[in-house]
């Protein structure tokens, strides 16, 4: 189907539309011309003469390519004229009209084309010798005779020059024939020149005949300086057009246009119906295979030469050339006659030593041209110069494409998700908000730590990789660096914003298996949306980050992002030098919170929490100044004031004859340093307190980390005496079998399930469960948050022995817990030899 507005191709067979009609005026001209001259035929021996000077004269010094032909620039005008003076006129029509048989067989053109060449000179010299029998005879070669001939020869050209440019028009379209008029100026000069050369030979001529030996040597000297113009010519525009080439490959190679100004130039350079750029796929860049044809403005994703040729270049690294007077490797000639390619020539596209493509030009236009030694030599350099503009090209893109992606994960890094954030949000779309979701993957620094960066190397790949499965198509998912993903995609509302991030939490929480290792995978979700939570990318990382750390003090939570968050991290960024000069000035307080027999309400020991009155701030949530302690590298210094407290109030303790029993909080980073087991020995030694009197409390994450890290450090405190106990029981994804493999003596039940335990009967079950199967352990149990007599009564009904809560007491200083402890003691029933025991505060 042809489409609207682009002309239908036509073949060269069709040019019988413009062979035909020359032919009758062949036929007719040279009737006519029979019919009215004297002798219209003779000189046999001297027209013999003459074809050799025309085929000779017809051997092309210049060649002009016009589309798919060439127009070649001769000297036949000079025997022309002297034919037209000194023979008969038909005479004249017969040896030219041979000359063009010979010259296009011997050059091997197409049939039509022969015919059409054949028809055109026929044409051209029956037209020119009947004007000759129009004008007065030629009597000498005076100016009327210079006139006559040049009046002859003038039809010569005219009917050439018709004849190439109506072929053309109508093969190959008005631009083709508009091409032909302007190549066609320079064949009219130079045959103006040669007819002018002509006359002065033949006044030469007519003078003496010795003439002509002169005239052979001038001739051949003209000949070698026109065919050493001829070469010049062709040198001058190749280095122009390698040099515009190459500049066109410089300035386009970054832009990734490097195909399109190259291949057409390429196509021009080398004259060839056909130019070809492959590029092998490689890494993330698929294959590239382009074609330049001079009938389309564009580039066609197909190639004229057989894939094997390239694969050859490929293999081999060195050009294959099949034609006339080039063929490097005969084995291509079947294929190239299959798909009627006359030459090709294929270079390789060399990086270093590795091939990485090939350059190909196929068909060298006109059928009496073919490629040449130094044409190989042409390509072959612009090839060199291609090749480093395609690493060029491809090292920007690669640099690109590393500057806005993750080498791991090969994820849109913070950079590229943070554009397209900022893009994203100047689209205001009524009903839909931007939602920035952050998944920070929990216990990633002790896999690390534990099982060595490969390992969690391939916990941020699987991660990534669930997570680029399992999101929306419309979203991005990018990583933002170290543990932490983001996704950006509008959604209906916040609420969906929240859905969806659980959703995504629960899709790729599960089981990942390394070899013979298996890893569970969580992780903690924040969740910002614009226009609510901020009108940038800047501010909405931002909070987006702030919601994330908020979700990760509740273990696998979701977490949407408020102002409160944004106070409490700014709060927590003011404290960092204040804390340091806390500890340097005394300013933090340790308070105590008892810890009682549930059966009989006996003290039996205090849990020791650190607390801080700031000047400015007032009361500083421990959580708040423990986070800054553990990032500000100064937990070490938090823990040894907590320890030294809390051993120098239980030797110092009045009330017993043994110190009092303390209770240590310890965060999951000290279980890191190895120096700790000795810092509590030299503490014991140094206030003289039992190991057994003291407990150091590690939170459920800490301890059940899904390594052994931490195990070491807890079999030195072990043997050293001191009990260990895992507090907050339950929060996480841990069982007590898994506590069966770990050196601890005691259980804290979490104060979420206790406080729970009188409205939920999930709760109460919970408890049931953790108090049965720590005692079948041999575990000791302490139950967190008791407030209430329902809650005791249900606790002693499960057979819990310790608890600690607001019922008893709240945290207190020390002069205070010996106050409390005064007022509380019931000496009534207390044995000799028991410890007190105390009243319920009501």
């Amino acid at each position: 189907m042809v489409r609207r507005g682009q002309p239908r191709r036509r073949s060269s067979e069709d040019a019988w539309i413009i062979t035909a009609p020359m032919a009758l005026v062949a036929v007719g001209c040279a009737t006519v011309t029979g019919l009215v001259a004297d002798h219209p035929f003779g000189h046999w021996p001297q027209a013999a003469l003459f074809l050799v000077l025309m085929v000779a004269a017809g051997l092309p010094l210049l060649s002009l390519a016009v589309r798919r032909q060439a127009v070649g620039i001769t000297l036949t005008e000079l025997p022309l004229v002297l034919a037209l003076y000194f023979l008969p006129p038909l005479t004249v029509v017969v040896i030219y009209t041979l000359t063009a048989l010979i010259t296009h067989i011997r050059h091997r053109f197409s049939a039509p084309k022969v015919w059409f060449n054949v028809a055109r000179a026929a044409a051209g010299t029956s037209l020119a010798v009947l004007v000759l029998q129009a004008l007065p005879p030629m009597d000498d070669v005076g100016p009327r005779t210079w006139i006559s001939i040049f009046a002859a020869v003038s039809m010569v050209l005219l009917v050439s020059v018709s004849s190439v440019v109506a072929v053309h028009t109508l093969l190959h379209g008005w631009q083709a024939g508009r091409g032909a008029v302007s190549n066609a100026k320079t064949a009219l000069l130079t045959a103006a020149i040669n007819l002018s050369v002509g006359l002065i030979v033949l006044i030469v001529v007519e003078r003496t005949w010795w003439s002509l030996l002169l005239l052979t040597a001038l001739g051949a000297g003209l000949v070698l300086v026109y065919r050493s113009y001829a070469q010049f010519f062709r040198q001058h525009r190749t280095l122009t057009d390698l040099y515009e080439l190459t500049r066109a490959v410089v300035e386009n190679g970054p832009s990734g246009t490097l195909a399109d100004a190259l291949l057409g130039r390429v196509r021009a350079l080398m004259d060839a119906e056909y130019a070809t750029l492959w590029l092998p796929a490689q890494g993330r860049h698929p294959e590239t295979l382009l074609t330049a044809r001079v009938d389309d403005p564009g580039l066609l994703d197909m190639a004229k030469t057989p894939p094997a040729i390239r694969q050859k270049v490929r293999e081999s690294r060195r050009t294959v050339a099949i034609g006339r007077g080039v063929t490097t490797d005969g084995e291509f000639h079947a294929d190239l006659a299959e798909r009627r390619v006359k030459d090709a020539v294929a270079v390789p596209l060399r990086s270093g030593q590795v091939v990485i493509g090939t350059l190909e030009v196929a068909n060298r236009l006109g059928d009496g041209n073919h490629f040449a030694a130094a044409d190989i030599a042409v390509l072959e350099t612009v090839a060199a110069h291609a090749a480093v503009a395609l690493e060029n090209s491809r090292l920007v893109d690669r640099l690109r494409y590393d500057a806005n992606h993750d080498a791991l994960t090969r994820l849109p890094n913070r950079r590229r998700v943070t554009a397209a954030v900022a893009e994203a949000v100047k689209i205001e779309a009524p009903g839909e908000v931007v939602a920035l979701l952050l998944f920070d993957v929990d216990r990633l620094r002790q896999v690390n730590e534990s099982l060595g960066h490969a390992a969690g190397d391939k916990v941020l790949a699987e991660v990534a990789e669930r997570l680029r499965r399992c999101a929306p198509s419309s979203a991005l998912v990018g990583r933002a660096g170290g543990d932490e993903f983001l996704v950006t995609l509008r959604l209906e509302s916040a609420e969906a914003a929240l859905e969806l991030a659980g959703r995504l939490r629960e899709q790729i929480r599960d089981e990942m298996v390394f070899d013979a290792l298996t890893l569970d995978v969580d992780t903690a979700v924040g969740v910002a949306v614009h226009p609510d939570h901020g009108s940038d990318a800047v501010a909405l990382l931002q909070r987006v980050e702030l919601a994330a750390t908020a979700a990760k003090s509740v273990p696998g939570s979701v977490q949407l992002y408020s102002p409160a968050l944004e106070s409490r991290a700014l709060r927590r960024l003011g404290l960092a030098g204040d804390l340091r000069r806390a500890l340097d000035v005394g300013e933090l307080e340790v308070y105590f919170q008892p810890k009682v027999t549930l059966r009989d309400r006996r003290l039996v020991g205090v849990e020791c929490l650190a607390r801080w009155e700031h000047p400015a701030h007032g009361t500083v949530a421990p959580d708040d100044f423990v986070a800054v302690a553990e990032h500000t590298g100064q937990l070490g210094r938090l823990t040894e004031f907590v320890l030294r407290e809390s051993l120098r109030r239980s030797q110092g303790w009045s009330h017993g004859e043994q110190p009092l029993a303390v209770s240590v909080n310890l965060a999951a980073r000290t279980l890191t340093d190895q120096h700790f087991p000795a810092l509590v020995r030299e503490l014991l030694d140094e206030y003289g307190v039992p190991p057994q009197r003291l407990t150091l409390e590690i939170t459920e994450s800490g301890v059940l980390d899904g390594t052994e890290r931490p195990i070491p450090t807890l079999r030195r405190l072990r043997d050293l005496g001191v009990r260990l106990s895992v507090d907050d029981f339950g929060t996480g994804n841990s069982s007590l079998a898994q506590l069966r493999r770990l050196p601890v003596n005691e259980v804290k039940v979490d104060r979420s399930f206790v406080q729970g335990m009188a409205t939920d009967p999930g709760d109460l079950a919970i408890v049931n469960a953790v108090v049965t199967l720590s005692q079948q352990f041999g575990l000791a149990v302490v139950a967190e948050g008791v407030e209430s007599e329902l809650t005791l009564e249900l606790l002693q009904d499960i057979g819990c022995e310790i608890g600690q809560g607001f019922l008893f007491s709240r945290p207190l200083p020390y002069e205070r817990l010996e106050a409390w402890f005064g007022a509380q003691m019931d000496p009534e029933t207390t044995l000799v030899g028991e410890l007190p025991r105390l009243r319920v505060v009501p």
